[in-house]
């Protein structure tokens, strides 16, 4: 089945004449980035150029994406529209609210028992509004997209922040939050800084145990966490085409890790293969009439440096394997030099489990190539000294695995095959023992290793590899094991070597699959009836957010002074907290309980400047609501990086927060704030962190002239009657200092619709 088939000629049957006026109005050759983002203009044809990281510029995407997770609220949100139906193709995918714990049939079987409530909402939602629903167990949002949806040149947003896992068929495919999602259905234009340009040029060819999973490894090394943040990154040369489509996707997904806007490839035959493999010949025909429009031009990569703002090559024949951890995803170490830095860091070398799957690596051809490890692991007398988890992509990817004999590989080597979900990626993993907090070391497949992300024990130490390397530790059962050089000792007491994996791009036999789990919404959903129980612990209707009451803000309290890294995981926690995700009130009880208080070292735990008690931040900011009093939360850099869950800005809303300040921010989580009706401040002076003490109250000075390009003056008055004034910095434009105003941006689209 092709899905979208008329929407994906008329993008493509404007290609060319648009690119072509871009080219003109920025007077160069264009990237591939560049090609996308032009072709998608609001106002069609582009009549000027756009200045990279300054511009705001409005864009059509040509379809959205959510998860059953981010879903819930985006289309609470789409439900005070106003609108009838979806502006644009639309899907939801149940994903992320199904627990690891014994076994895909078992788990599955309880997901649909536990999470009912939410997925007949969700289905229903869909039926009313033109939605594709994907129900639980048919597979993971951004594998189901990339098998069904994603196509070259298309531009779409998700309420994930690893939607840019589509890169990998040559989509500008973005993470965004609700209010944005509720945007692009409700018809209304789509918001984006036009991003900058890095350009990343591949030589060469991976070889052995070397996996696209340790070319994004690598990049997350040399770029950080926050290296990527307002950019785009295109990757190029013989060793992008070089690579499966599915590789591809693995690189992009955890482009995510970087900060990146998102990242992509130029269309190829592997991209073709991939197409016509999952059914879509029509799409791969109609991508090869225009494929000079789906890459770069031939200039740009024969002088990148002349084209992106920042331009690194990685040469794959010389790349080796890495891991990367614990507690962040760009830590990277050469899987050749881990004995050492476990050494010298102190990290637990004996692995307690390897897992393999998630968004990032779940398609066949990384099971395909873990099978391959798991079979010689079998067949030389070796067992696994570690236990061992499998989380198939997609009902397809597993049907077709199952088909080949893989699943039983991996089960013969006693692994557990988990639902076609999420699972531990997201801390949905119901793991025996974690609550003893004890410390131990994991290794998966996965994008993200915060702490407590996987299992919620902050002792777990997580350790991010290909899922060829994640087997082959699995069955050594210790972090410093080297495939490439080591042996291990068999059931006979011998000594023998693992062979580099082997495995299939794609199936040999073709994909096959006897129910997808697709659910195709009502030609007509007038008549469909969404109900959501007034006492339901699971769903809440929303109620507008209250508009800025159009004074200066004074006598705000300072809520938490945030130490160090502060990921929307520790704004708003995943895992047990994910079953409330369409209950704003209750999800609020988990805000900010991740974060470092910086006068105390502890979590969960400030001050109640009313009391003079320390409590746990929601009780705190609840009191202080009751009272109507505001307050402000201070951060660190990069704030809010990870994904990109909205909670972590509405649920200071919902509880009274009123500004948050930091030093740097997260591209998502800024937005997230706007929409919200927040105040997302910057410090002028970095060293004005420094400033704050723990009883301040504090007073926002120049939003009855609130302007583009204008700092506010923040008054930080002291206990002991002193008092500092520093500058704050925003990147606010006119639109977004409307959204503020009005308390939300869908307090604006409400008004439109009823005007």
């Amino acid at each position: 089945m092709v899905f979208d088939l008329e929407m994906i000629k008329s993008v493509y049957a404007s290609m060319p004449s648009r690119i072509e006026a871009a080219r003109k109005a920025v007077n160069k050759p264009l990237t591939l980035a560049e090609k996308i983002l032009y072709s998608h203009l609001v106002e069609g044809n582009a009549s000027k150029a756009y200045e990279r990281g300054k511009s705001y510029v409005d864009f059509n995407p040509d379809r959205v994406a959510m998860q059953d997770a981010t879903a819930q609220m985006a289309l609470l949100q789409f439900m005070q529209a106003g609108r009838p139906k979806v502006a644009v193709p639309s899907t939801v995918h149940c994903d992320h609210l199904i627990t690891a714990k014994v076994g895909a049939e078992k788990d599955l079987a309880t997901a649909n028992t536990e999470s009912k409530e939410v997925f007949d909402f969700l289905a229903s939602v869909s039926n009313k509004y033109g939605i594709g629903f994907w129900r639980p167990g048919a597979g993971i949002i951004h594998q189901v997209v990339l098998e069904n949806y994603a196509f070259p040149g298309g531009m779409m947003i998700g309420t994930d922040s690893h939607t840019v896992n589509a890169g990998g068929l040559g989509m500008l495919a973005i993470g965004v939050g609700g209010a944005d999602a509720c945007d692009v259905m409700a018809g209304l234009p789509w918001e984006l800084k036009f991003p900058k340009l890095i350009g990343i040029k591949l030589t060469g060819k991976l070889n052995g145990w070397t996996a696209p999973k340790d070319v994004i490894l690598k990049v997350a090394g040399i770029l950080t966490v926050k290296g990527g943040t307002g950019a785009i990154v295109e990757y190029f040369g013989e060793g992008a085409t070089s690579m499966s489509c599915t590789g591809k996707g693995t690189i992009c997904n955890m482009g995510a890790e970087i900060g990146a806007t998102t990242s992509t490839f130029g269309y190829d035959e592997s991209m073709e293969r991939y197409l016509r493999s999952t059914g879509r010949n029509e799409v791969a025909d109609l991508a090869n009439g225009i494929k000079a429009h789906l890459t770069g031009d031939p200039e740009v990569y024969a002088n990148p440096e002349a084209y992106f703002d920042q331009v690194i090559e990685i040469n794959l024949s010389e790349l080796t394997p890495h891991l990367n951890g614990p507690f962040t995803p760009d830590l990277a170490t050469p899987v050749a030099e881990m004995k050492e830095a476990a050494a010298k860091n102190g990290w637990p070398l004996k692995v307690e489990w390897g897992l393999i799957g998630s968004c990032t690596n779940s398609s066949y051809e990384d099971l395909s190539r873990a099978a391959s490890i798991a079979r010689q692991a079998i067949e030389k007398g070796l067992s696994t000294k570690a236990e061992f988890g499998i989380n198939p992509g997609s009902e397809q990817v597993r049907f077709t695995a199952d088909r080949d004999g893989l699943l039983k590989t991996f089960t013969d080597l006693n692994a557990s095959i988990f639902t076609n979900a999420c699972g531990p990626c997201i801390g949905m993993w119901d793991r025996v023992g974690a609550e003893k907090a004890e410390k131990n070391t994991i290794v998966h497949s996965f994008n993200r290793n915060f702490a407590k992300r996987a299992d919620g024990n902050p002792n777990t130490y997580a350790f991010v590899a290909s899922p060829e390397m994640v087997a082959a530790i699995a069955i050594a059962g210790d972090l410093s094991f080297n495939p490439i050089t080591d042996t291990l000792t068999n059931n006979k007491g011998e000594q023998v070597k693992l062979d580099p994996p082997m495995g299939d791009e794609l199936p040999t036999k073709g994909f096959a699959v006897e129910d997808a789990g697709f659910i195709a919404p009502a030609l007509d959903g007038s008549k469909v009836q969404v109900a959501v129980s007034p006492t339901s612990d699971r769903l809440q209707l929303l109620d507008p957010f209250a508009a800025w009451e159009g004074t200066d803000l004074k006598g705000l309290k300072l809520l938490i002074k945030a130490k160090g890294k502060c990921t929307t995981d520790h704004i708003s926690m995943a895992g047990p907290w994910l079953k409330y995700r369409g209950h704003l009130d209750n999800i609020s009880n988990n805000m900010l309980i991740g974060a470092v208080n910086y006068f105390n070292e502890k979590t969960d735990s400030v001050k109640n400047q009313l009391t003079g008690e320390y409590q746990s931040v929601p009780k705190v900011q609840r009191a202080y609501k009751a009272q109507g009093i505001g307050s402000i939360v201070v951060g660190d850099e990069n704030y809010g990086e990870g994904s990109s869950r909205e909670h972590a800005a509405m649920e200071p809303r919902h509880l009274g927060v009123r500004a948050v300040l930091v030093k740097s921010f997260a591209r998502i989580h800024e937005t997230n704030l706007k929409k919200q009706g927040m105040l997302g401040l910057t410090f002028a002076d970095k060293a004005d962190y420094d400033k704050f003490l723990e009883d301040d109250t504090i007073d926002i000075i120049g939003l009855t002239a609130f302007a583009p390009n204008t700092p506010l003056t923040l008054i930080l008055n002291h206990k002991d009657g002193s008092s500092d004034s520093i500058l704050v910095n925003h990147t606010y434009n006119e639109q977004q200092i409307e959204w503020f105003k009005a308390g939300g941006a869908l307090n604006i689209i409400r008004a439109q619709v009823g005007a």
